[in-house]
């Protein structure tokens, strides 16, 4: 037979055939590693054990007794019932299941067995209602589903935590030896109170008590978050020790009068990251620097200056956008700030294919990696929205060059909390745009109630006609789900035309995914020369969309977003002098989701906003963290800054004092389900 370590297949494991094979791979577990670190979600305690005679109704209890019977039986219904009466030296009691009708092979007569399970009423009498049971020598400390700390799993169809338990068991009595592998070092275990890897996770699943069921979760969350630490810090390591594709030179006076030109005045905080950015430029290694600012706070303008540096240089630039819209944004955008120089512009999408070869910058969606480049004239390249690429896209922007990288500016207006910018960007360089331009006013955000609906529509089109403004209206699907949990949900195609009978008076366009770009870019010039009034989209106009004259911002079932998200939509109005307003229409009556929404009413700060949706929410998927790793979070938590900060403390000091002990680590920690790259 051959051996079996924590990499072997999880069909080496006994019982474990093509049918449970398909089910564990349905919860992503691969290996014998993965399903030992398939964590319980919690843990129900039947660990006190009452005699028969002290049992009441409607409460879950614990009984070691003997099997005196055991049966089937078949009613006039045809229904099957099992039916065993069981004893402990106070008294007897009924057992009874439904449609198990293999139980009484396996409950003889003279069985000693532990039941944990609800005691209700059946036929006028106390009976233990479809109890979890297991046989057992009263001697025997060893149960696995009844009285103990008894694991729940994380479930799929026809998996269930009792099978889980029972392999999970196996694989624990099998691979002891495996398990007194440990990857973390003994000082650090010692300073930091930790107990050894092996019996912290035999008492992630079967802790004797809830004291070493503590201890093996802080063991486990710390490896966690000092991995994720380990895996950022060695990127940012290996992308200073990358060769810089081309040095620059910064000529001061040719920023300044570019900066100069423009026809408003940059906010302090954007000087203060041009500095940062400037600053880079000037070493002799490539920048890896993120620009985090809310939507409008002028990030634009901070990439424009980097651009040009690689201009005065002799040097192209790319820019990259996840979208079409946003693409042509940032080519517009651009075309205003250089209009007074001889900069040349390409504009690279699907439906745009402009010359490369005489352009000094290529702004383009994916479209771009089709395009034959020359790469040894790259001199910076920006990435905005960096997490709605995938892995692959992003490898290949960065790869323009094969020998050299060019620096590298990523920017987002996803707000990214402290603590997450701790870990999953620890290995970029931040810069914070914290600061709104002049002559912006917050915006008025108000959670609508349902019956104050059409009072709403009524004061759009009355602010619409008074002020000759525009408005958006969202929705979060483009078509009616078929999905149960989605079929209450508002979909932009199905209320369009209900929305064009509303505003009768007004001209209304829509826009969703769905639509080829060309007719996108036709439908927002339209909604851009105020042709139309209400533009009616999804979330595709979340990001690279400037409307000045858009005042209002009309949310439809906001309780699907996060409000970060739902703070970019917002975004989308107050870019003028005019007053704005944001109105969020849910149809959610639940107390804890009408309160997160609440947050928008008086929250303007994006930071803060995903400050609380982390609290809340957990991070989901916003900001591309299945690409640093963040689905390999079970355990450890994005809130809990001390361990965060603790974990990175420790992680640096590794890097730059123990190499040898780093690469140890990488071999040691397969065990783990996150490791070094």
């Amino acid at each position: 037979m051959k051996k079996i370590t924590l990499v072997s297949p999880v069909n080496q494991i006994p019982f474990v055939g093509p049918t449970y094979l398909t089910r564990l791979h349905k919860l992503n577990i691969f290996s014998i590693k993965d399903l030992l670190h398939h964590y319980p979600s919690r843990h129900d305690d039947l660990s006190i054990i009452t005699k028969i005679i002290s049992v009441k109704p409607n409460q879950v209890f614990t009984i070691k007794a003997e099997v005196v019977s055991c049966q089937n039986i078949f009613t006039k219904n045809n229904k099957k019932i099992q039916e065993a009466i069981i004893k402990d030296q106070s008294g007897s009691i009924k057992a009874i299941w439904f449609n198990q009708i293999y139980i009484p092979n396996t409950l003889k007569g003279g069985t000693n067995v532990s039941f944990s399970g609800k005691v209700g009423w059946f036929n006028r009498k106390l009976t233990l209602i479809s109890p979890q049971y297991e046989v057992i020598g009263f001697n025997n400390n060893k149960n696995l589903h009844t009285g103990r700390l008894v694991p729940i799993y994380p479930e799929t169809s026809k998996l269930s935590s009792k099978w889980l338990r029972s392999r999970i068991n196996w694989c624990l009595e099998n691979l002891k030896t495996e398990l007194k592998k440990d990857w973390l070092p003994e000082n650090i275990k010692k300073n930091q109170h930790l107990i050894n890897l092996g019996p912290a996770i035999n008492n992630i699943h079967f802790p004797d008590n809830n004291q070493s069921l503590e201890l093996a979760i802080k063991r486990l969350e710390f490896d966690e978050m000092l991995l994720l630490q380990l895996n950022a810090l060695q990127k940012k390591k290996q992308w200073q020790q990358k060769n810089l594709s081309h040095q620059l030179i910064i000529n001061q006076k040719k920023i300044l009068k570019l900066i100069s030109d423009l026809p408003f005045k940059l906010t302090k905080a954007q000087n203060t990251c041009i500095k940062e950015i400037l600053t880079d430029l000037k070493k002799h290694k490539p920048m890896n620097r993120l620009l985090q600012g809310d939507v409008g706070s002028g990030k634009t303008i901070v990439a424009a200056i980097t651009i040009y540096v690689s201009y005065l240089n002799g040097f192209n630039s790319i820019i990259m956008a996840p979208t079409t819209i946003l693409a042509n944004q940032h080519y517009n955008s651009l075309k205003e700030i250089f209009a007074k120089t001889q900069i040349k512009i390409s504009l690279i999408t699907s439906s745009s294919k402009q010359n490369i070869d005489k352009a000094d910058i290529l702004v383009g969606t994916h479209a771009l990696l089709f395009k034959k480049i020359n790469s040894q004239k790259i001199g910076v390249l920006v990435i905005d929205e960096q997490h709605r690429f995938g892995v692959k896209q992003r490898s290949a922007f960065l790869g323009v060059t094969k020998k050299s990288t060019p620096h590298t500016l990523t920017m987002t207006a996803t707000p990214i909390p402290r603590t997450i910018a701790l870990t999953a960007y620890a290995d970029l360089d931040m810069s914070l745009l914290d600061e709104m331009p002049k002559g912006r006013k917050p915006i008025k955000t108000w959670i609508v109630p349902v019956k104050k609906r059409l009072d709403a529509y009524n004061w759009i089109a009355k602010e619409i006609k008074k002020h000759h403004t525009q408005a958006f209206i969202v929705y979060p699907l483009i078509d009616p789900s078929e999905s149960e949990t989605l079929k209450d949900i508002k979909a932009a195609t199905n209320e369009f035309n209900q929305l064009k009978s509303i505003f009768s008076h007004l001209n209304l366009s829509l826009l969703h995914g769905k639509i080829k770009d060309k007719q996108k870019q036709i439908i927002i010039k339209k909604f851009q020369k105020n042709k139309t009034n209400i533009l009616v989209s999804t979330p595709v106009i979340e990001v690279g969309i400037d409307i000045p004259n858009a005042t209002i911002i009309l949310i439809e079932s906001a309780e699907r977003f996060g409000l970060a998200q739902l703070h970019q939509l917002r975004g989308r109005v107050g870019r003028s002098h005019h007053s704005s307003y944001c109105l969020i229409f849910s149809g959610s009556t639940k107390e804890d989701t009408l309160s997160r929404l609440k947050a928008m009413e008086t929250l303007n700060s994006g930071l803060k906003l995903a400050e609380l949706d982390l609290k809340l929410r957990g991070p989901g998927d916003l900001y591309g963290l299945k690409q640093h790793g963040f689905t390999n979070l079970k355990l450890a938590s994005l809130t809990n800054t001390q361990l965060i900060k603790k974990t990175k403390n420790i992680a640096i000091n590794i890097i730059d004092n123990y190499p040898s002990l780093l690469k140890k680590i990488s071999l040691e920690s397969k065990i783990e389900t996150i490791t070094l790259n």
